[in-house]
């Protein structure tokens, strides 16, 4: 989207004015006379605010630069007159429940493209005979592998050094592909080849697609904050927005699944690297050094799972940062010569942004250092910084947030670094020192919460409640010009607070009550006994309905019956179904009535030959159910009373509960 010239010149101006701020402030508020420490840790807080600043000029600078690689985004011609390449599809696990596995296996054979042409092959390192019958029952390649110490990077190149095929997709166990995935990456390899055999001097080749990574559940900032109809996935805003700009400019960051390789961009830097715990960022970034361009689009081609609990999510993000710096370091980012400014620039904020943690907790203490032992770190007068600081924070601020998309407000991420920063600061620290994590954990995307999980709650209440007594002891007593002039102060006291609230309520956590995911689906059905109905919305082992006869006789929960669902012509060309799904059987069990209108909620297990069919039906396409973008008229605040009034509610209704348990007993 192009920007008019007075946005641009309104977002110079905002870097200008808080580059001023960041020179005045190392040059006349540093408080060289205090302690020694008192004066590292002002000048840690300033070398904070000089990297946070130079990550905001950075997005903004790309979203105003015009983009290098001007890609034709509708290419299905191509693919239709031009030759069609055979594509390897390897769908990598570890230990994985089989029944994980099974749903992503099945949407890769319900891809669109030439069967003769389409290798799937399961990558197993686990060398697992039950994994091998999955293979056998849906008639694909099985790659097993014994002894495997380098993690998912030794179980990829092992796979690769046994295939031929001049394309290839890497699919983690649990990311399912949609039925149009190689219809919307391929072309744009055919488009490359075209250009390239026409004007070789001119044309860069095309190292990879990267598609979104998308997930077709709530994560844990969704789910815990009650916000599944509010905010979109925490990792959308990378996924559809950041990468996407700098695919742009040719330097698309592959993010471990979902992206269409070239086998001979992959080979030239050696294959999956091994000595990183993301081998899939620093293979990216080979690829581009090796003179190869990458580009990410826009929409989702396949979805997976996210994990809820807690441990989990934090055991992820600390090995994708460990992994980062360490790849950074193997890259030599910022001394190799052979890498481009541009691609520099992409991998140093790449690298810094793990660090944004750490900067978050010197944000934080600040402001308390201040209001509760009157240490300051920032020495000058209240007049002078809010002119100083005010102008250019206001203006980048409103920069930032005119020139993002809607997938994600300045807020909910300075949430979700609060979030994490806790616990995530020190794994950084120590990859910078070379302490390392050698061993690798694949993420266990089953919930499992247990009491420990509280412990989690532990850093950010601290925190809340420290910064609650800061900003009471601050204020109280004070009346008139004292209020003003301690302003800024408790303007970043109760920012913070806002912000720890929200992680609180996050750490809180929140009872789980469905295990499957229900995806809105509307299909035509019959059920024995009950007639003709609609479903509402599926999952694996569920689904809601609603008879289409006012007259049917009502159902009562227990009851068993068989259904059909029956997929239009329309729906079957569309997503590729076989002429077998076209009536799925199966048979369930009434949960409960939902309302009088004739819905109902129940149980059902598909028949074994409708299965494929079902998982196809259920899996395939975005779920409507999960934002893609944030709901702007929700504000801070109505999230934030939202959330405290029904944590507020729960402890009433436990207080109840155990008041009418002690007058029975």
């Amino acid at each position: 989207m192009a920007i008019s010239s007075w946005k641009k010149i309104l977002y110079c101006l905002a870097i200008i004015l808080s580059a001023i701020y960041l020179i005045w402030r190392i040059g006349w508020t540093i408080p060289w006379e205090q302690r020694f420490w008192v004066l590292l840790y002002a000048i840690v807080l300033w070398v904070c605010e000089v990297i946070s600043n130079l990550t905001a000029y950075i997005t903004i600078i790309f979203r105003m630069l015009p983009p290098k690689k001007k890609i034709q985004m509708d290419l299905h011609h191509v693919l239709d007159t031009w030759q069609v390449p055979d594509v390897d599809i390897l769908i990598a696990t570890h230990n994985e429940d089989r029944e994980l596995l099974e749903k992503t296996v099945n949407g890769a054979t319900y891809m669109n493209y030439p069967k003769d042409k389409l290798h799937i092959y399961i990558c197993d390192d686990g060398n697992r005979s039950e994994i091998k019958g999955l293979a056998d029952q849906y008639g694909v390649g099985y790659i097993g592998l014994e002894n495997n110490h380098e993690a998912k990077s030794g179980n990829l190149n092992h796979a690769l050094s046994l295939l031929t095929s001049p394309l290839f997709v890497d699919f983690d166990s649990d990311m399912i592909p949609y039925t149009n995935f190689l219809q919307e990456t391929v072309p744009y390899f055919q488009q490359n080849w075209l250009d390239y055999k026409n004007d070789p001097d001119n044309t860069q080749p095309l190292g990879y697609v990267q598609t979104p990574q998308s997930f077709y559940e709530n994560d844990i900032f969704q789910y815990n904050l009650f916000c599944e109809r509010i905010v979109a996935n925490e990792q959308d805003f990378f996924s559809r927005d950041v990468n996407v700009l700098y695919g742009q400019h040719g330097y698309a960051i592959f993010t471990g699944s979902n992206a269409l390789f070239l086998r001979q961009a992959v080979d030239k830097v050696g294959g999956f690297p091994t000595k990183t715990l993301t081998e899939d960022f620093e293979l990216g970034a080979r690829v581009n050094i090796a003179g190869y361009y990458s580009f990410s689009t826009t929409e989702p081609q396949s979805a997976g799972t996210t994990p809820l609990d807690l441990k989990g999510v934090i055991k992820q993000r600390s090995r994708w940062g460990r992994g980062v710096i360490q790849s950074c370091r193997n890259l030599h980012i910022f001394l190799n010569s052979k890498i481009a400014w541009t691609h520099k620039v992409i991998l140093a904020n790449a690298y810094f942004y793990w660090w944004s943690f750490f900067r978050r907790l010197i944000y934080i203490a600040a402001p308390i250092l201040f209001a509760v032992w009157k240490i300051q770190v920032v020495d000058t007068n209240f007049w002078l910084l809010l002119l100083m600081w005010a102008p250019g924070y206001a203006l980048l601020h409103i920069v930032l947030g005119d020139s993002s998309s809607r997938i994600r407000n300045e807020r909910w991420g300075e949430v979700q670094e609060t979030f994490f920063a806790p616990y995530l600061f020190l794994p950084v620290i120590l990859q910078t020192m070379h302490i390392k994590k050698h061993s690798f954990q694949v993420t266990q995307k089953s919930y499992q919460r247990n009491w420990l999980d509280r412990v989690y709650l532990l850093p950010h209440l601290a925190m809340w409640l420290l910064t609650t007594y800061a900003i009471i002891k601050f204020n109280y007593g004070k009346w008139g010009s004292e209020i003003l002039y301690g302003a800024v102060i408790t303007f970043w006291l109760l920012m913070h607070w806002i912000n720890l609230s929200f992680a609180v309520f996050i750490a809180m956590g929140r009872q789980v009550f469905h295990q499957q995911t229900r995806f809105p689906r509307k299909i035509a059905g019959t059920i024995k006994g009950a007639g003709e109905m609609e479903t509402i919305d599926i999952s694996d082992t569920g689904l809601s309905f609603q008879l289409r006869d006012k007259n049917a006789p009502v159902l009562s929960a227990g009851e068993k019956l068989a259904g059909k669902l029956h997929l239009s012509d329309d729906l079957i060309k569309e997503r590729n179904f076989q002429s077998s799904d076209q009536t799925l059987d199966f048979d369930l069990t009434i949960v409960r009535k939902i309302d009088d209108q004739g819905r109902y909620a129940a149980t059902v297990t598909p028949a074994d030959s409708s299965l494929p069919g079902w998982l196809h039906l259920v899996y395939d396409q975005h779920n409507q159910a999960v934002p893609e973008e944030y709901d702007r008229w929700m504000t801070t605040f109505d999230i934030l009373g939202m959330n405290a009034r029904k944590r507020l509610e729960k402890i009433e209704w436990h207080l109840r509960r155990r008041f009418t348990r002690q007058r029975e007993g």
